[in-house]
């Protein structure tokens, strides 16, 4: 039987230590916060949300939600996303994605400040995060995979790693990190042949393609690590990942869970963000 590799261990040490650094910066006249931009109330944002406001209490950090309607117009849009941007009181800015159809996403990523975009949605933090630069922002979901790993001892280097998606928000950039560890990777997504035969061949297997229970036991090579990202809502209501957790736990030398594994993390990762989006303004007050 598989570990169950659970994420509330690694955000509880990260919380402790930034608890302690905003603690230090409100003593300092410094307040971070955190805006959250949503459209519509789709239920897994509803949820992520939810958690994102409970870490940022739990770290001290102020958190500020601007809720938009479904038929919100592209223009509307983009005024609530110029005031967010110029509010000195505000460190950072996370965007609920995917944004509805009507709304140009490139329009829009294009104009929200890479000093707040504290989740990496603009096109300057993705440059930054395919040229190894850490002093842009990652998306938080793959860096709290990266989290997550680097918690439980997970050496990457030459191992052979497939992620199952090829998002902007995980995918993409969940294979840089993953390169920036001196791992191979390789990326699958809806139109890859052999994608089960290709899964089996894993050493680390990163499931983020938003299908609920899509990978089982089959797609899991014997001892492989399998790092479940998906956060599916299924028939009854319940809270499920992109793997079969109950078929793979025993395959699986290590498995995250769903609820209570790469999540619980992603909102940590999100609170190191905001904290580092404050300290920058602070050296450079011209951002």
């Amino acid at each position: 039987m598989g570990e169950i590799i659970k994420g509330k261990p690694a955000a509880d040490k990260i919380s402790d230590e930034l608890k302690l650094k905003v603690a230090s910066l409100k003593k300092s006249g410094l307040n971070p916060k955190l805006a959250i931009l949503r459209v519509g109330n789709d239920p897994s944002d509803l949820s992520y949300e939810k958690g994102a406001v409970a870490r940022m209490i739990k770290c001290g950090i102020e958190t500020e939600i601007f809720e938009l309607s479904e038929d919100v117009t592209e223009e509307s849009f983009l005024s609530h996303l110029e005031y967010i941007n110029d509010k000195p009181d505000i460190n950072g800015i996370l965007v609920f994605r995917p944004l509805p159809k009507h709304l140009n996403e490139n329009r829009i990523k294009g104009m929200i400040s890479p000093n707040k975009d504290v989740d990496g949605f603009s096109p300057i933090n993705v440059a930054k995060v395919m040229d190894g630069d850490k002093t842009g922002f990652a998306p938080a979901t793959p860096s709290a995979v990266m989290e997550i790993l680097k918690h439980y001892q997970i050496d990457l280097s030459g191992k052979h790693c497939v992620v199952i998606g090829r998002s902007m928000v995980v995918g993409k950039p969940m294979s840089m990190l993953l390169l920036g560890e001196n791992a191979t990777v390789t990326i699958c997504h809806s139109k890859t042949k052999l994608l089960k035969k290709i899964c089996q061949m894993a050493d680390v297997l990163i499931v983020a393609v938003g299908k609920s229970r899509m990978v089982d036991e089959s797609y899991v090579k014997e001892g492989a690590i399998v790092i479940d990202v998906g956060i599916n809502i299924d028939e009854a209501g319940k809270l499920t990942g992109d793997v079969d957790f109950d078929s793979c736990l025993d395959k699986a030398s290590m498995i995250t869970p769903v609820p209570g594994g790469v999540g619980a993390v992603t909102t940590t990762v999100l609170a190191q963000h905001v904290l580092k989006a404050c300290e920058d303004s602070l050296l450079n007050p011209s951002h």
